[in-house]
């Protein structure tokens, strides 16, 4: 199984950059994780043609905090999957996440708009960064999960 993740795409409208990133990237994955700051509703309903998990971020107004969760799990296969955007400066942001979940293999999120990949205490903390929006390493980017007998995140530049 391979999942698509994406996170702070801050986007107002579905953009031709976005629309190229789904094409390319996402399109022919069993599912997609979005990590919040999604900005828009359309955002949302663009992406709903697929199976689609997302929980709202800090930047989200109130019609796209009304529509999803501030945090999930997610079951895919025999893995479970964290799925939160995060809070607070990205200096410890792993450390006040690590709570949020108990028993799940894979924490998603995002916040930071800086992409990690690393296992932490036997689970794989996974942020893919920022597609769309700010980039303060200058470098926008996208995650690929890929389910199998382990897990494997990917970080993916555009």
């Amino acid at each position: 199984m391979k999942i698509g993740v994406i996170s702070d795409t801050h986007l107002h409208r579905v953009s031709g950059a976005f629309e190229d990133i789904f094409k390319k990237y996402l399109a022919d994955k069993d599912l997609i994780l979005h990590a919040g700051d999604i900005v828009s509703e359309e955002v949302i309903d663009f992406l709903g043609d697929r199976t689609v998990y997302a929980v709202y971020g800090n930047m989200d107004p109130f019609e796209v905090q009304r529509r999803l969760p501030a945090k999930t799990v997610v079951e895919a296969g025999p893995y479970r999957i964290g799925l939160i955007h995060g809070w607070g400066p990205s200096a410890g942001l792993e450390d006040r996440i690590a709570n949020e979940f108990n028993d799940v293999d894979v924490v998603v999120y995002g916040h930071s708009h800086i992409a990690a990949n690393h296992l932490r205490n036997g689970v794989l903390y996974f942020n893919p960064g920022t597609a769309t929006g700010y980039a303060s390493s200058g470098i926008h980017s996208i995650g690929i999960l890929e389910l199998g007998e382990s897990i494997t995140g990917h970080i993916i530049p555009l």
